[in-house]
C-alpha cells in the first residue's frame, strides 16, 4: 500500500491501443498541453490571489486554463475558481501545495487512516472540514456540462435554470436547507433564549443597557446597523457578543443547560448532539432523517395511518409490517377496501393532479436550492476559506450598510412610514406603467433579471460550498496531488461525549451540571439497553417478522438468480445485462483506491479506468489490464477507449440499478450497489463505465482536472 506522499509515475498513454480511431494530436493547438502541465511550465504566468487582481489578471490565466478546443471569446476567459487554484502565491499552504515534483502524481493518503493523512491538506482548512465539504459535494453534484459562456459572477459550477428534476435532487436540496438555514436559525433562536434568560447577567445587561439608551435617544436603527457592520468587519466581535456553545446543550425554552436529545453530547454542531465519527456527519444524518420524517408523515397521511376509526388494540395490526415503511400503494388499497374508491380508469382527477404536482416540483426545488445557496454565500463572505480573498467580501457587505446608517440618522419614523405608504400606492395604481417598463427592459436587456440577482451583484465572486469544494479539488490537481476522499467506515460512531471544557463555556452552569448533561445517566443507560433487548425479543416472536424474513430470503434468492441470468445474457450480447455485471461487489473484493486507477467495467468487461497526466495530452482511458500495483503504466495493456481530459464536455453519474431495484436489492442483500459514470466528449460520443466502487472519487478528479467551466444540471 503506497504511503502518503508516494509518487505515481503514470508516465504515458495506455500502450497497444486497439482503438479504431485514437485521439489525433493534430486536432490540438500547437504546443497545447493540459492546463495543469502548463501551470508547471509557466509559473510566471499564474495569477495572484489578492481580491484586487484576481479579475484584472484573468487574461494572464487564459493561456493556462484555456481548453485547446475552445474558440468562442467567452471560453477564453477562465473562471475565478481556475485562477485561484492555479495561483502559486497562496498565503497559507497545505501538504498538497508543497513539495511538488514536476509531472508526477502524489498519493496523499487515499487508503490511509485519517490520522496518517498529512494534516491540513489545503492551507487554512482542517482536513475534517475539507472532507465535510467533499462529502456534501458528492451528494449535490449529479450531472455537469461544459459551457463556453462567460461567468457573470466569475465562478462556474452553478445550477442552471433548466436543471433536471428528480426526487433525489429534491431530497438533496432539502437536506442542504436543513444543514444551513434550519441549523443556523436554530442557533440564532438559542442565542436569543440565552440572552432573555439572564443566566449570563453581564452579557444580557450590556445588551439591555445599549438597547434602552438607544431607545431614549431614538438611536435604535443606527445602533442596529452599526452593530451589524462591526460583526461583519471584525470577526472576533462575533465570539465576544455571541459566545459559542454546543447547539444541543442549550434549552430553547429556558436558555440554560439541557441534556441533548441523543442522551449524550457527541457533536457540537447538531441539534440532537448525536455522536459522530467525523466532523459534520451527525448533522448530515439529522438532515437525512429530517427528509425521511417528512416523507413518512406524507405517506402515513396518504395511507390513513392511525386513523381515528382504528381500534385501540388489534393483535393482527401489530403483527404485520408497517405499510409506510415499504413503499406500496396503500392509499388506493385502503380507499378500495372502504368502498370509497372507483376503478382507477374512472378517476379523471388522478392524472391531472399528479401531472400538476410534478410540474411544480422543479421550481420548488430551485427555490429551496437558491435559499441554501444564498445562505452558503453569506457564510463564505463572513468567514472566507482560503484561497478566496479574506477581507474584500466582508468590506463589500459592510459598505452596503454604511448608507443605511446615514439614512437611519436622517430619516424620522414619520418620514419612513410616508415613504412606505407612497410605495404601496405606486405599486397598486401604476400597473400599466410598470408593465411598459418591464417590456422595455426585456427588449433592451433580455437577461436583466440575472444581473440584478444578489449572487451576481453584492455576492459576486463569493462561492457556494459546491464552488468552494471544486476550487479546493482543483488546487490538488494543479499541484499533481489529488485530494484524498473522505474516510469510509461501516462501524457506528462511538457512544461517548465529545471533548468539552466546561470552564470555557460562556454559560451559567457548573462543571457538575455540564457533566451530568453531556453524559448518559447510568440508570437511563441500563433502562435503554433493557428496552432494546425487550424490543429485539418481541421482534423475534412476531409472526409478521417471520413472514417478512421469509420474503426477504426469497427475494435475496431471486436477486442472485437474476444476476446469474444476467451473466448468461451478457455473454450472448445483451447491453443491459452487460451494464449490470459487477454492480454487487463481493464482500472480499478490495476497493481500488486510485488516484491513478479505478476498478470498474466497460461494456461488461472487467478492467481499470486510468487517468494519465504526465503526457502531452492528459487522458482518461479504460483497459482490461491492471497496473503493477504502484500506479505505473500497465504492461501490454489494451485501451478500449481513451478521451483527452480537455475534450470532456459532459459527466453524468448513473446508477448501477434503477431506484426501485436498488431498494429491493439493498433490502434483500444489505450490499451497496456500485454505480457508474457517463463521459461525453466533444464529438458527442458517450463512454459509460459501470460497477465503479469509487465513482465519486473518479468524478471529482475528472471534474477538477481540466480547464472546463461547468454547469450543474
Amino acid at each position: 500500500m503506497p504511503t502518503p506522499g508516494y509518487v505515481f509515475k503514470d508516465g504515458g498513454p495506455i500502450p497497444d491501443s486497439d482503438l479504431k480511431d485514437p485521439p489525433n494530436p493534430s486536432n490540438q493547438q500547437t504546443g497545447a498541453t493540459s492546463a495543469m502541465e502548463q501551470v508547471d511550465e509557466q509559473p510566471m504566468s499564474r495569477t495572484r490571489t489578492n481580491a484586487s487582481n484576481v479579475s484584472s489578471n484573468s487574461n494572464s490565466v487564459t493561456s493556462i486554463m484555456n481548453t485547446p478546443t475552445s474558440s468562442a471569446s467567452g471560453s477564453n476567459v477562465p473562471s475565478d475558481s481556475h485562477a485561484l487554484a492555479s495561483a502559486d502565491d497562496h498565503e497559507i499552504k497545505g501538504a498538497v501545495q508543497t513539495n511538488h515534483e514536476e509531472g508526477e502524481v502524489r498519493d496523499m493518503g487515499w487508503n490511509e487512516h485519517p490520522h496518517d493523512v498529512p494534516k491540513n491538506l489545503v492551507g487554512g482548512l482542517p482536513n475534517e472540514e475539507l472532507w465535510t465539504l467533499v462529502r456534501r459535494f458528492n451528494k449535490q453534484m449529479y450531472h455537469v456540462k461544459a459551457t463556453n459562456q462567460q461567468m457573470i459572477g466569475g465562478l462556474d459550477c452553478y445550477i442552471v435554470d433548466e436543471d433536471e428534476f428528480s426526487p433525489d435532487k429534491l431530497r438533496s436540496n432539502i437536506e442542504r436547507l436543513y444543514m444551513t438555514v434550519v441549523i443556523g436559525m436554530m442557533g440564532f433562536g438559542k442565542h436569543i433564549a440565552r440572552l432573555r434568560s439572564w443566566r449570563e447577567p453581564r452579557r444580557t445587561g450590556a445588551f439591555a443597557a445599549a438597547y434602552f439608551i438607544a431607545w431614549v435617544f431614538n438611536f435604535l436603527m443606527p445602533l442596529l446597523f452599526t452593530t451589524m457592520i462591526v460583526l461583519i468587519v471584525y470577526p472576533p466581535a462575533r465570539t465576544i457578543m455571541f459566545p459559542p456553545v454546543p447547539l444541543a446543550l442549550v434549552s430553547s425554552k429556558t436558555g440554560g443547560v439541557q441534556t441533548p436529545q441523543a442522551g449524550v453530547l457527541g457533536s457540537h454542531d447538531s441539534a440532537t448532539g448525536a455522536p459522530e465519527k467525523h466532523k459534520g456527519e451527525a448533522v448530515e444524518q439529522e438532515a437525512h432523517n429530517f427528509v425521511s420524517g417528512i416523507g413518512s408523515i406524507a405517506l402515513s397521511s396518504a395511507a390513513g395511518k392511525h386513523e381515528q376509526a382504528d381500534p385501540e388494540s388489534d393483535p393482527l395490526n401489530s403483527s404485520v409490517p408497517d405499510p409506510t415503511a415499504i413503499a406500496t400503494d396503500a392509499a388506493a388499497a385502503k380507499q378500495s377496501a372502504q368502498g370509497k374508491q372507483p376503478e382507477p380508469h374512472h378517476d379523471k382527477t388522478k392524472q391531472p393532479m399528479e401531472q400538476a404536482m410534478w410540474l411544480k416540483m422543479r421550481p420548488i426545488m430551485h427555490v429551496i436550492g437558491d435559499i441554501a445557496d444564498g445562505w452558503e454565500r453569506f457564510g463564505n463572505a463572513l468567514s472566507p476559506t482560503p484561497p478566496f480573498p479574506r477581507d474584500t467580501p466582508r468590506l463589500k457587505l459592510a459598505v452596503v450598510l454604511v448608507p443605511a446608517v446615514a439614512v437611519s440618522l436622517l430619516v424620522t419614523s414619520a418620514m419612513f412610514m410616508k415613504g412606505v405608504t407612497a410605495g404601496i400606492g405606486f405599486g397598486f395604481f401604476s400597473d400599466p406603467l410598470i408593465w411598459r417598463g418591464l417590456d422595455f427592459l426585456n427588449k433592451k436587456v433580455p437577461d436583466w433579471q440575472k444581473y440584478l440577482e444578489i449572487r451576481n451583484t453584492l455576492l459576486a465572486g463569493i462561492p457556494t460550498n459546491a464552488q468552494l469544494t471544486i476550487t479546493l479539488l482543483r488546487i490538488g490537481e494543479a499541484n499533481k496531488a489529488p485530494i484524498p476522499p473522505p474516510p469510509r467506515s461501516d462501524q457506528p460512531p462511538p457512544s461517548k461525549p465529545a471533548s468539552l471544557n466546561g470552564d470555557d463555556l460562556a454559560i451559567d452552569a457548573s462543571n457538575e451540571e455540564i457533566h451530568d448533561a453531556i453524559h448518559k445517566d447510568p440508570a437511563d443507560k441500563a433502562a435503554e439497553e433493557e428496552e432494546t433487548a425487550s424490543q429485539a425479543e418481541k421482534k423475534k416472536h412476531r409472526h409478521g417478522e417471520h413472514i417478512l424474513g421469509f420474503f426477504k430470503g426469497t427475494t435475496k434468492t431471486g436477486v442472485n438468480t437474476k444476476f446469474g441470468v444476467d451473466k448468461v445474457r451478457a455473454q450472448i450480447g445483451s447491453e443491459t445485462a452487460k451494464n449490470q455485471l459487477g454492480v454487487l461487489p463481493k464482500g472480499d473484493d478490495p476497493e481500488v483506491s486510485g488516484p491513478v486507477d479505478f476498478k470498474g467495467r466497460y461494456k461488461g468487461s472487467k478492467g481499470w479506468i486510468y487517468i494519465s497526466t504526465n503526457v502531452p495530452i492528459p487522458t482518461v482511458s479504460f483497459s482490461n489490464k491492471s497496473s503493477d500495483g504502484t500506479g505505473l503504466e500497465p504492461e501490454n495493456a489494451s485501451a478500449k477507449f481513451s478521451v483527452p481530459i480537455q475534450d470532456i464536455r459532459e459527466l453524468k453519474k448513473v446508477g448501477g440499478l434503477g431506484w426501485k431495484a436498488k431498494i429491493v436489492v439493498g433490502w434483500a442483500t444489505g450490499k451497496t450497489v456500485a454505480d457508474g459514470l457517463e463521459i461525453v466528449d466533444k464529438k458527442g460520443d458517450t463512454y459509460k463505465v459501470t460497477a465503479v466502487r469509487l465513482r465519486e472519487e473518479l468524478f471529482n478528479r475528472l471534474v477538477a482536472m481540466g480547464g472546463q467551466k461547468w454547469e450543474s444540471w
